[in-house]
């Protein structure tokens, strides 16, 4: 099976067999994480100014390569010595192999919206807390016997409850801050409790993606779910704090989670060789060196994203260097493919992968 990704919708873009889907899907996306250290590594011109980057010579010493692909290899290990060599990775412009978002906001809720309903709503301009009124990937699967109950969100971002119109909804959804009930997950969910609850001093809007991930995987163990969704929020909190060396920290450390995941899921029964990962990001960042920590319809280089996906059916590309364009509104339906189904919604969604 091969991913080619189609813009225009056609009822005969998705084409698969029973042999060809999976039966569980995990989702993860980095928060405003640029395409250009994906695949590009460090940015010299931040990485080097001591404004963006207090500690030049440490960070250096981390992430430095003098050559493209040992300093992705470095930030990023499991994308590169993993994804790289058993999956397919795109968004590479050096290439003119192109992921953007097609809502012009070039925000978070616009961009979590486009991922997950098909449709890149352009009447969602802002990040406030208002009720999403199109129906997603997740709640569309979950209302589906053989996913009932096997749905589940975790996110850093304490917007999602409203992306994903939680009431509505019916998927299991933690964010932010918010505690696990003890009584579904046992003794390590009431120990992350008791940190979020009593260790965590300065509480934002977004909780940190540690947290986040073992709450997931206090979940994941316990009640093996097919379809996973992980947001990960701190690489765009970093950025909107101007510490590119922390935005790179905290990719570093996403990609060690997503690493520990995968590893998980093909060492554990039901999942081992039965599990797709998609990952992506909701945004891209300004491509000027004094505007890369901004994002937004004025800021050039913001709907620029980049894909990963790796998978039993997903033939070893590696990096795609064709030139093609890939819209962030293809993923919810490539989602539903993947696990054999075809998502239908009130409103139109984009084509996805071709599967042949």
């Amino acid at each position: 099976m091969s991913l080619q990704l189609t813009d225009q919708p056609s009822p005969q873009a998705i084409k698969i067999s029973s042999a060809d889907f999976v039966g569980n899907i995990f989702i993860i996306t980095l928060d405003g994480f640029r395409w250009q250290e994906v695949f590009t590594g460090a940015d010299s011109a931040l990485i080097n100014n001591e404004k963006y980057t207090p500690d030049t010579a440490t960070m250096k010493l981390l992430y430095w390569s003098h050559d493209s692909e040992g300093r992705r290899k470095k930030l990023l290990p499991f994308l590169w010595n993993v994804i790289g060599a058993k999956g397919q990775l795109y968004g590479n412009r050096n290439y003119d192999n192109k992921v953007n978002t097609s809502n012009p906001w070039s925000i978070s809720y616009a961009g979590y919206n486009e991922i997950f309903t098909g449709n890149g709503d352009i009447t969602i301009s802002c990040n406030s807390k208002n009720t999403n009124p199109n129906i997603n990937v997740l709640e569309y699967l979950n209302n589906k016997e053989q996913f009932k109950g096997k749905v589940a969100a975790f996110t850093s971002w304490d917007v999602f409850p409203y992306i994903f119109n939680e009431e509505s909804s019916g998927i299991l959804l933690n964010s932010g801050y918010e505690n696990m009930y003890e009584d579904e997950q046992g003794s390590g969910q009431k120990l992350l409790n008791k940190v979020q609850d009593e260790a965590v001093y300065e509480k934002t809007d977004t909780r940190h993606d540690e947290l986040t991930f073992l709450t997931a995987v206090e979940y994941i163990k316990r009640y093996q779910p097919k379809v996973i969704y992980l947001g990960l929020g701190e690489t765009d909190e970093a950025a909107h704090h101007a510490r590119y060396d922390l935005y790179l920290e905290k990719a570093a450390e996403a990609d060690g989670m997503i690493a520990k995941l995968w590893h998980w899921a093909q060492t554990t029964s039901g999942y081992k060789d039965n599990t797709t990962f998609i990952i992506t990001t909701d945004h891209g960042r300004g491509k000027k060196t004094s505007k890369w920590s901004d994002h937004g319809i004025f800021i050039k280089g913001s709907s620029q994203a980049w894909l990963a996906v790796i998978g039993p059916n997903i033939i070893p590309l590696g990096e795609v260097k064709k030139d093609q364009q890939i819209y962030q509104k293809q993923l919810a339906q490539t989602i539903a493919a993947l696990v054999g189904e075809k998502f239908v919604s009130d409103e139109p969604v984009a084509s996805a992968v071709s599967l042949k």
